[in-house]
């Protein structure tokens, strides 16, 4: 073991560690019928590791190759591997279960875009249907689950954050967007446009009050470390759930049919509002709505420019009145410009 380094005008302030980028494929196989998920799963842990740190003693380490191989062995194991929100609070829990020394996780799981394939169905001719084991990859789109897993008072007191989003939704409309108005002085070159192509990639993050993990860790074993360590290896891994109240509808349990929400509501007001600048915010207010349990909305829309080609030297006009007659475009990959904002429940 070498020597303690904790001489030095410094001290360690906060530590994590973990496994990033485990990629996995599950295939759910119910009879002929199969489903899929693939992951992007980021799982890292705090605790009291600081001697790891300060003294290089290891001993306090799990190492990031065991929490690939948890990762791994949860992906087989845990009924809720299909839904991110829950796969993520059933990896941290179980994390901080089996190594009491940990105090906190932090998951985020990455969920990239499958769709089904669609063949001629039994019926019409013209009728098609999902096929039971074939997919295709529908996009760059994903969904992200970030959860921190907090035991920090105790494994019966473990409390969790859900944030859910989405990324990388390419979105582009033809009409129904402009930008005027803005302040003009000496730096200003760019013509104000009262209508444009307006095309963003959403980055979408919506965040949930804080959940109480009532039912994983009965408290008769919480402190009973050869009990906690069987219950971890013979239930913990196979099973997982929360209270009933914290596992009703809008809540991060539901978090799948509340991502579909929040996109089709993001979807919606991006397409149908007609606005200079304040589609962002109209997104925000819509999840909150419609999401009660979700106490905040973050948006991040880089624009995605598309320039009007200056066909003059032909004789052609395709630039019209404030933008309205341009038909051919060039796309712009960089600079870009970039807005970001929260909208938080009052």
């Amino acid at each position: 073991m070498a020597s303690a380094t904790t001489d030095g005008p410094g001290f360690l302030e906060h530590a994590r560690y973990g496994k990033d980028k485990v990629r996995v494929l599950r295939v759910v196989r119910e009879g002929s019928w199969h489903q899929i998920v693939e992951y992007n799963v980021c799982a890292l842990v705090e605790g009291e590791i600081d001697v790891s740190y300060t003294q290089a003693d290891n001993g306090v380490v799990v190492a990031t190759d065991s929490i690939k191989n948890i990762t791994y062995y949860l992906a087989k194991t845990s009924p809720h591997v299909l839904h991110p929100e829950r796969f993520a609070l059933h990896l941290g829990t179980f994390l901080l279960a089996r190594y009491a020394h940990l105090r906190k996780a932090f998951v985020t799981v990455e969920q990239l875009r499958w769709a089904r394939v669609a063949v001629p169905g039994a019926g019409a001719a013209e009728a098609t249907e999902d096929h039971a084991h074939s997919f295709w990859r529908d996009g760059d789109e994903k969904r992200v689950a970030s959860v921190e897993v907090d035991a920090s008072k105790g494994l019966d007191n473990i409390i969790a954050k859900v944030t859910s989003g989405i990324s990388d939704l390419l979105v582009l409309k033809s009409t129904g967007s402009a930008f005027y108005g803005f302040v003009k002085d000496e730096y200003t070159t760019l013509a104000p446009a009262t209508d444009r192509v307006f095309s963003t990639a959403v980055d979408a993050r919506w965040e949930f009050a804080p959940i109480a993990v009532l039912n994983p860790l009965p408290p008769s074993i919480a402190s009973d470390a050869k009990a906690l360590s069987a219950f971890v290896k013979d239930t913990l891994a196979y099973k997982f759930e929360l209270g009933k109240e914290e596992s009703g509808a809008g809540t991060p349990w539901d978090g799948v049919n509340i991502a579909v929400a929040a996109r089709k509501a993001t979807l919606e007001v991006f397409a149908t509002d007609d606005s200079a600048s304040a589609t962002l915010y109209k997104m925000g207010q819509r999840v909150l709505a419609e999401a009660p349990h979700v106490q905040r909305v973050s948006y991040g829309l880089p624009n995605k420019h598309y320039v009007p080609v200056d066909l003059r030297w032909a004789g052609l006009d395709n630039v019209g009145d404030g933008g309205a007659g341009a038909e051919v475009f060039v796309p712009l990959a960089a600079p870009s410009g970039l807005i970001s904002a929260t909208i938080a429940r009052r």
